[in-house]
């Protein structure tokens, strides 16, 4: 199935020329942000925000006004026709008719490949569940550009939630394409990441190791990626509990570190970097939220010009087969077609990414 507007789902939809473009431009627009302004003015940014946000909803609001546009969309489902019962497809359907770009996030995983079947317009995923958030990605890699000057040759350790975190899964898919990059990862049993990611790093010649110490890996790290435990991806109270205080960062763990570390986090961050950290020069965590305006304003200028075709489905469509992961938006919204990847008995969701036995 393909739509006849581009959208911006995964980054690994796009070759990696595209996103050094998209930084190009990212980095001109963070040193000449005068040059941009006005460069959207009649345009119309929607958000679709079915999850809480503080700094991709703002950073998208900012880079779209900094840009001249003006911007609509709600940040509470329950005030919009949602809480009547709206399925997904009539409200993308009505939204993207009112913008020239839309932007969702959603718990639920597959929702941005979901809503761009039916969008009038480029749509743009800021996070579905636990699965990918590209955005955040083109942040850190703005970071990573500007901070340490390549995105190639780096030890990045990934520490916490690495199963549910999908700021982990799209920044590994997308730095696994950087030559001799070398990963860390760094949790506990139970959040280890995903195998579908790690036969990415392992398809592209990445090397990494599992490791469950922060203070045993600190030391050979070029970047460490911080993460939070992630309570609204536990089903109880209790399995949260018990992992929640497993990884702080603090000073004593810094000095272990090498001095040009640095150390990002996507935010919000809950106990697992002490504020005393705040205070460390390697700790650019903030910056970072800085460097997602200028990148979200460079992605909304590509996505507004560029009028290419873009391929969503190209799968098989099984009517009596349903994806096995129960967070995938196929569960819910049962009108969207089924479609999954088959490779040998294994087929793969097109929503979510998620595998199964073909029987």
């Amino acid at each position: 199935m393909t739509s006849k507007y581009q959208h911006l789902i995964d980054l690994n939809d796009y070759p990696v020329s595209w996103w050094n473009k998209l930084l190009c431009l990212g980095q001109d627009i963070c040193r000449n942000p005068g040059r941009y302004h006005g460069a959207c003015t009649d345009k119309i940014l929607a958000t679709l925000f079915y999850e809480p946000s503080t700094r991709t909803q703002m950073s998208f609001q900012t880079a779209m006004l900094r840009l001249g546009g003006t911007i609509i969309g709600f940040d509470n489902p329950a005030t919009s026709s949602v809480s009547k019962g709206e399925n997904l497809k009539d409200t993308t359907k009505i939204v993207s008719g009112y913008a020239d770009v839309l932007v969702i996030r959603h718990p639920q995983e597959g929702t941005a490949k979901a809503a761009a079947l039916s969008a009038d317009c480029p749509v743009i995923n800021a996070g579905d569940g636990g699965h990918l958030h590209p955005t955040q990605t083109l942040t850190d890699m703005l970071t990573l550009t500007e901070e340490k000057g390549r995105l190639d040759n780096l030890v990045i350790g990934l520490c916490g939630d690495l199963m549910n975190g999908r700021t982990v899964h799209s920044l590994c898919k997308a730095l696994s394409s950087y030559k001799n990059n070398r990963f860390v990862l760094i949790s506990s049993k139970e959040l280890k990441l995903p195998s579908y990611v790690k036969d990415i790093l392992s398809a592209n010649g990445c090397s990494y190791k599992e490791v469950f110490s922060l203070e045993e890996a600190i030391p050979e790290l070029d970047v460490l990626y911080m993460t939070r435990i992630q309570r609204e991806r536990f089903a109880s109270t209790e399995d949260y509990e018990a992992q929640k205080n497993i990884y702080v960062l603090d000073k004593a763990k810094m000095k272990l570190a090498k001095s040009d570390l640095i150390v990002l986090h996507p935010l919000p961050r809950v106990d697992e970097i002490a504020v005393e950290v705040d205070d460390d020069p390697r700790a650019l965590y903030f910056k970072q939220a800085k460097y997602g305006v200028f990148i979200r304003m460079a992605l909304i200028l590509t996505m507004i010009e560029n009028k290419t075709p873009f391929q969503l489905l190209s799968g098989t469509t099984h009517k009596n087969i349903c994806c096995s992961n129960p967070k995938c938006i196929t569960n819910t919204e049962k009108y969207l077609p089924k479609s999954f990847i088959t490779s040998g008995d294994i087929i793969e969701c097109e929503y979510c990414d998620e595998r199964m036995l073909l029987r």
